[in-house]
Order: structure tokens, then C-alpha cells, then sequence
């Protein structure tokens, strides 16, 4: 090379200095025409690895294998170099819609090329336009994975204005979600709770997403749920009811002491239904003859529906049963 570029320079008169300045010119000029050329637009078939990304139930997260997505497009010669240095790198993730993956049998699913224009900018980029799709279809495998269903559990600190509360209890949806992982890590898995929801002074329903909490080495189905939280304005009123036996067999009596207990009731505003005439207080048999020293716990029942809440005081009575 150096014998070619000295012929050049004899038979050009180009010597010393000027001879630097030459080759400078040429390689400035050279790469300016590469330049130049890498930045205008070219039509090509490229060619990229993708590998699949989707939530499916019962199967791995990620595909254990990868396709090739063949196109032709249109790009700067920059961008086409790009693409065909990506022909030989790891392939690319790509989270596809449970609806475009299809189920084939057993562990295989399949795109078609219908359903790839939305996921096109993701494995090419924004700069690059598609012409056409030459793959037809891509083909993955979703390994199964050893799974089961756990109940989502809320974590929660909740407070209220006066004279507001909730309407039964934190509804979650989905209020489950599909567990996987190894049998060992599975096997200590019995729930799943939400990282905690604060809602503070709350006068009117809420909802909202909660994320739920990592567990290691293991996967979840759903990374949130929904949950909502029914709040309602109440008004107490409070009874003195008398404390009855249930379930007593016949030619035994239940002797409960005390005979009477004050109930609380916690009522939507308005109250519509009076829950003294209504609301039975009891001790039923079977709890009596399960207990140690005869001290029940009592029951209620025939409560209205505007009933939110109750409270029963005292808390434990004492029973004693006799014959007639």
C-alpha cells in the first residue's frame, strides 16, 4: 500500500508536506462520501431474532426459544447496519397481547403476521418503515410450569370522619391470583398480600390499584389488583336484648348468666328498620358442650340489611346447664 501511494505522489510531484495534506484531503473526502452514503435511504430484507414475552396460566414467563422476524424496509444505511448487527446479537424480548399469541398444542404458541405491526417499532425501531412482512408466522415455546391458586390477602390502614365506616369488607378483584415456581417454593405459599393500602378519613367509597408484594422465587400471575372499599354515613342505636338457648335438647335447660345484653348496632343513615324488634341474641347448645368451663361466646341473628355493624356486650357469658 505505502509502494502505491509513493508511485502516486512521484508521479504527482507530492512530496514532504504536501504529501500529508493529500492524505488527510483523501480521508476526509472518504469518509465525508461514507458518510454521506450511510445517510440516505436504502430498501433491504433484514432479518432479527425475537424472543417471545407473555403471562400465560400454567406456562413460563418467557419463551425457550427464539424466532426470526424477516422484513422488508426501508432505513438509513446506519439503521440498516444496525439491524444486521442484530442478526448475530441475543435476541430481542418482545411482551406480546395474550390475544395475538395463539394456542397451537401443548407448550407451542404462534404470532401470525397480521398481528405484528403493533410490536414492528419494538424490534426495529421508530426510525425504520416497514414495506412488507416476509415471516408469515413465528412459532415459540412456553415451557409448563407447576402452579396454583392463592387468595390475595389486603394490607390496609384505614381511617374514617365520624360517624363513617365501611360497608362490609375490602373487595379485591381478582381476589385471587395463579402462583409459580418450583414444588418447594409453592409449597410455603398460601396467600398473597397487597404492599399497603393508607386511605385516611374517609366520608365516601373509594377505589384504586394496589400492587402486590414480590415473593422470591416466585412468580404471580398479576403484579396488581383492583380493590374497592364501600364507605357509609351510620347511625348507633343501642338495645338491651335478652340472651336465649338454642339447639338445647329436650328435658335440659340452659342457664345463661347474664340474661340480657347490650347490642350496639351500627345502621346506614337513614335508618329504614328497627333492629331491637328484629335481631335475636343467642347461645346455641353445641358451643356450650365444646366448652371448657361453660363460658360462650353469643350469636346474633335476624339482623336488617342497614345493619353495618354490632356490638355485644358483655363479650363472653357464663351458662350452666340443668335438668327440668
Amino acid at each position: 500500500m505505502l509502494e502505491v501511494f509513493g508511485n502516486i505522489f512521484r508521479k504527482l510531484h507530492i512530496r514532504g508536506r504536501d504529501a500529508k495534506i493529500f492524505v488527510i484531503s483523501l480521508l476526509l473526502a472518504f469518509g465525508i462520501w461514507l458518510l454521506h452514503n450511510l445517510s440516505l435511504n436504502y430498501s433491504a430484507l433484514v432479518c432479527v431474532p425475537v424472543k417471545a414475552v407473555c403471562n400465560i396460566e400454567g406456562h413460563s414467563m418467557t419463551s425457550s426459544n427464539h424466532d426470526f422476524v424477516q422484513v422488508r424496509c426501508n432505513a438509513r444505511g446506519f439503521n440498516l447496519i444496525r439491524l444486521r448487527n442484530a442478526e448475530r446479537r441475543k435476541p430481542v424480548p418482545v411482551e406480546f397481547l395474550k390475544p395475538d399469541l395463539h394456542f397451537k398444542s401443548g407448550e407451542t404458541f404462534y404470532v401470525t403476521s397480521s398481528d405484528f405491526g403493533r410490536y414492528f417499532a419494538r424490534i426495529f425501531g421508530n426510525s425504520v418503515k416497514l414495506e412488507a412482512f416476509v415471516s408469515d408466522t413465528l412459532f415459540f415455546r412456553f415451557p409448563e410450569e407447576n402452579h396454583r391458586r392463592v387468595p390475595v390477602v389486603p394490607v390496609n390502614s384505614i381511617s374514617y370522619k365520624p360517624q363513617y365506616t365501611i360497608v362490609g369488607e375490602m373487595r379485591m378483584n381478582p381476589d385471587s391470583v395463579t402462583i409459580y415456581g418450583e414444588p418447594s417454593h409453592l409449597a410455603s405459599v398460601d396467600k398473597v398480600f397487597t404492599e399497603p393500602i393508607s386511605l385516611d378519613n374517609l366520608s365516601s367509597s373509594r377505589r384504586g390499584v394496589a400492587k402486590l408484594e414480590k415473593i422470591q422465587g416466585i412468580r404471580i400471575s398479576s403484579e396488581s389488583v383492583d380493590y374497592s372499599i364501600e364507605v357509609s354515613r351510620y347511625v348507633e342505636i343501642k338495645a338491651l336484648l335478652p340472651v336465649r338457648g338454642r339447639n338445647v335438647p329436650s328435658g335440659k335447660n340452659l342457664v345463661i348468666y347474664p340474661s340480657t345484653a347490650e347490642v350496639t348496632f351500627r345502621c346506614t343513615f337513614p335508618v329504614s328498620s328497627d333492629p331491637e324488634r328484629m335481631a335475636n341474641v343467642y347461645v346455641d347448645y353445641e358451643q356450650f358442650e365444646q366448652s371448657v368451663h361453660g363460658q360462650c361466646i353469643p350469636s346474633i341473628d335476624g339482623l336488617p340489611d342497614d345493619v353495618i355493624d354490632y356490638v355485644i356486650s358483655p363479650d363472653v357469658f357464663e351458662c350452666v346447664e340443668s335438668g327440668r
